[in-house]
């Protein structure tokens, strides 16, 4: 009957074909607004992945910008450096070039004194051979003239005591002998010998004509000394040797200021006074070799040195 509950339904209770219709019905609208929902749940998922994606790559291209920034300055430092390193370089390659350009000057410079004091040595030795000639061609005495022999032996005169300063007229040694003997000793590198020879001279002879020549060659000799010791390395005999050679150097000119070995006991004072590292002593000795002695044989040396010692000196 109509209007009446359908059998087996309580009262209130929806009939179970209307549920099953309600179900029916309900299930697609449910099931469409649960789609509809997940859809705009992924969408909104993939629109958030997408700006933090879009947030990561620009991050990354920031850092990749500043790492280019700073690779960039590090390459433009490294170049400043190499630069830099470069011109040092450079200018280091000019001083050095400079200071051999200086070397080889100076080079230049003592083999030119070289070959100029060769050249004196050389005249000096053949000046000397020819002393030495001219002192061997002594004509040889006469000899004593013959007399009668007497009858009867005569007694025997008493012999007859030599003076004091005087000299037998045969078998005498002459001033020039003492010289030769002395210089002998000298060319040979007996340098001991040769001041003993050279003093002994100079004790007999004080006023002879060669007595200058001989106060040199003592200077000479102690010269001579003073770089054998310094080969040896027995550095304070040589500087004792120089010191002396200075002082016999300086007697030339104290003493005898007019001989022909003047001018180079001077240059040679000079060249011992640099050896004891004394170069302002040095330099005014020969700037008065210059201005005294300006013809000698020395005066270009001097110079030389002179222009050699001035850098120095600023």
């Amino acid at each position: 009957m109509l209007g009446q509950e359908p059998a087996g339904t309580l009262p209130g209770e929806t009939p179970i074909v209307a549920r099953d219709t309600a179900a029916r019905t309900g299930a697609p609208l449910i099931l469409a607004a649960l789609l509809f929902g997940g859809c705009a749940s992924v969408s909104d998922v993939t629109g958030v992945a997408t700006q933090q994606d879009l947030m990561e790559v620009r991050t990354e291209l920031a850092v990749v910008q500043k790492s280019a920034l700073m690779a960039k300055a590090d390459a433009e430092a490294a170049l400043a450096q190499i630069d830099k390193r470069q011109r040092e370089r450079t200018a280091e390659d000019e001083r050095r070039l400079q200071v051999l350009a200086q070397r080889l000057e100076g080079l230049s410079t003592g083999l030119t004194s070289l070959a100029g004091r060769l050249d004196d040595l050389n005249t000096r030795t053949e000046a000397l051979g020819r002393q030495m000639r001219g002192a061997t061609a002594v004509p040889a005495p006469l000899p004593p003239t013959a007399t009668a022999r007497p009858a009867a032996p005569a007694p025997a005169p008493a012999p007859v005591e030599a003076t004091p300063g005087s000299r037998p007229s045969t078998n005498a040694l002459q001033p020039q002998d003492i010289y030769q003997a002395a210089y002998i000793d000298f060319s040979k590198g007996s340098y001991p010998l040769a001041v003993a020879g050279f003093r002994e001279f100079l004790r007999r002879y004080p006023d002879h004509p060669l007595a200058g020549a001989a106060q040199y060659w003592i200077g000479e000799a102690h010269f001579s000394l003073a770089r054998g010791f310094t080969n040896a390395g027995q550095a304070d005999k040589a500087t004792e040797a120089l010191e002396q050679a200075v002082q016999e150097f300086r007697k030339v000119q104290a003493n005898f200021a007019r001989s022909e070995k003047a001018a180079t006991a001077l240059y040679k004072e000079a060249l011992a006074l640099l050896d004891l590292k004394q170069p302002a002593v040095a330099q005014a000795r020969l700037q008065y070799l210059v201005d005294n002695f300006p013809q000698a044989e020395e005066a270009p040396l001097a110079r030389e040195r002179l222009a050699a010692l001035k850098p120095s000196d600023r």
